[in-house]
C-alpha cells in the first residue's frame, strides 16, 4: 500500500494516462481530477498513471525483489533521458505535462526511491523519521508534482503539498492496516506501538493486538492536525486552482472521521465513500 493518490489501476506504459482515467472512474481521484480545465486534467491523469506504474511495481509480490528493482531503475534511466532531451522510453506519456508544467524530476524520483522502499524490504513498524520518509516519498511528493499542475506559487504550494500528502497517505494507513498486515507490511511506527506496549514485529499479530487502537489514535491525531494545516493554506486562498486539491481533502477527511467512529478493535470493517456521497461532497466544494 503505497500510495495516497487512490485505488488501483492497470495503467501500462503505453495508455497509461487513458488507463489512469478509466481505472479511476469513480475513486476521489477521478472526481477531483475531472474538475480541472483539460491540459491539467491530462497532466494529472500522466501523474497518476506514472504512480500507479511504479506503484504496482512495488506490490507486485509474484516478482522477486530483484527484477522489480531493476524495473525501478529502468523507469529512472528513461526519466534521465527525458530531462536531457533524449529517448523517454516508457516515461513518454509524461513529456507534454512536464513540458507544459515544468514538473520537476526530483519529485518523480523520489516516488520511485519511496517505491524501492517497499522493495527492498516489507516495512515492518518503522521509526517514526522512517515512516515521514516514506511518506514524503511516497504522497507528498506527488503532491509536489500535482501542485505544479494546478499553479500555485511555491511556498503555499509546498506547504500544501507537505501537509495534505501526508494527511492523505496516514488515512490510507489507518484505513488499511489488515490489507497491508495481510501482505507483510505494517505502517505503524515503533516507538507509538511500543507507547501502546505492543513489543511484537509480525503485522498480522499486530493489528489483531486490542491496543492496536491507542496507536491508532495517535496516527489519527497527526492525521487531523495535517488536515487542519492543509486547510489553512487552502483557506487563505493563494494563486491556483485549488477546488481539485479542497475536494481530495474533503473525500480523505471523510474516509478518516468514518474510520476513526468505527474504531481499530476487531472486528473491523474497511471504510469507504459511496458514489452518490462523492458527488454530493463535489457539488458542496464547487459551491464553496
Amino acid at each position: 500500500m503505497s500510495l495516497a493518490l487512490a485505488e488501483r489501476s492497470t495503467a501500462t506504459a503505453q495508455t497509461a494516462p487513458d488507463a489512469a482515467a478509466s481505472g479511476a472512474s469513480g475513486s476521489s481521484f477521478y472526481a477531483g481530477m475531472r474538475v480541472l480545465p483539460k491540459a491539467e486534467r491530462a497532466a494529472m491523469y500522466a501523474v497518476y498513471g506514472f504512480c500507479r506504474i511504479v506503484d504496482d511495481i512495488a506490490d507486485d509480490l509474484e516478482g522477486d525483489r530483484i527484477s522489480r528493482r531493476a524495473e525501478l531503475d529502468a523507469w529512472r534511466a528513461d526519466l534521465d533521458s527525458l530531462y536531457v532531451g533524449g529517448p523517454p522510453g516508457r516515461a513518454a506519456f509524461l513529456c507534454e505535462a512536464v513540458r507544459r508544467f515544468g514538473l520537476a524530476k526530483a519529485d518523480f524520483l523520489s516516488v520511485i526511491d519511496g517505491m524501492q522502499m517497499d522493495v527492498d524490504t516489507d516495512i515492518r513498524a518503522p521509526s517514526a523519521a522512517m515512516l515521514n520518509l516514506y511518506i514524503d516519498r511516497v504522497a507528498s511528493a506527488v503532491g509536489r508534482l500535482s501542485v505544479r499542475v494546478f499553479g500555485m506559487e511555491e511556498a503555499p504550494g509546498l506547504e500544501l503539498a507537505h501537509h495534505l500528502g501526508c494527511a492523505l497517505q496516514l488515512t490510507n494507513i489507518l484505513r488499511d492496516f489488515d490489507e497491508d498486515a495481510a501482505i507483510g507490511r505494517l505502517y505503524a511506527p515503533r516507538e507509538a506501538l511500543d507507547r501502546a506496549g505492543i513489543a511484537a514485529e509480525d503485522p498480522v499479530t499486530v493489528v489483531n493486538d486490542p491496543r492496536i487502537d491507542q496507536t491508532a489514535r495517535e496516527l489519527l491525531a497527526q492525521a487531523r492536525a495535517h488536515y487542519a494545516a492543509a486547510d489553512r493554506v487552502l483557506r487563505a486562498r493563494p494563486r491556483g486552482r485549488l477546488l481539485a486539491p479542497r475536494l481530495m481533502s474533503a473525500v480523505y477527511a471523510r474516509t478518516l472521521d468514518r474510520t476513526a467512529a468505527a474504531g481499530w478493535s476487531l472486528p473491523r470493517t474497511r471504510v469507504k465513500v459511496g458514489k452518490a456521497e462523492l458527488l454530493w461532497l463535489v457539488a458542496q466544494q464547487v459551491l464553496k
